[in-house]
């Protein structure tokens, strides 16, 4: 057996419309089909694939980070992403990999789940 690619996150809330809020405005994830699972959530759909798995209504783990450190995922629109964390206050660090490589955006979700957004080298500094 060897893995093939990944699939998808899932992460826990219990902000279920704030979640789903905040991932698409900030990462423009649409939610779509979801089974009727006998728990809410949502699924967040990125170009036709669900990516991110919310699930609702199960405690939260303390800290809520878990031992997931974060969860990455290929980025277009580096300024305009800036400029819409700025608006709606939200911190958040941005990095270049040595060499003028690829740009790193990470930022912490509403429930404290850290998010990387990576950029091509080749998108202008906002």
């Amino acid at each position: 057996m060897t893995v093939t690619g990944m699939e998808h996150f899932t992460i826990l809330t219990t902000e279920l419309d704030q979640t789903v809020a905040f991932y698409r405005e900030h990462l423009g994830l649409e939610p779509g089909w979801r089974p009727a699972f006998p728990f809410p959530g949502a699924w967040l759909y990125c170009n036709g694939r669900a990516v991110l798995h919310v699930v609702a209504g199960r405690e939260l783990p303390d800290p809520p980070s878990g031992v997931i450190d974060h969860m990455a995922f290929a980025a277009a629109g580096l300024g305009e992403t800036v400029r819409r964390l700025d608006a709606a206050e939200i911190a958040y660090d941005l990095r270049r990999l040595p060499g003028n490589g690829p740009w790193q955006l990470f930022f912490f979700d509403p429930n404290g789940a850290r998010v990387e957004l990576d950029f091509a080298k080749e998108e202008a500094a906002p």
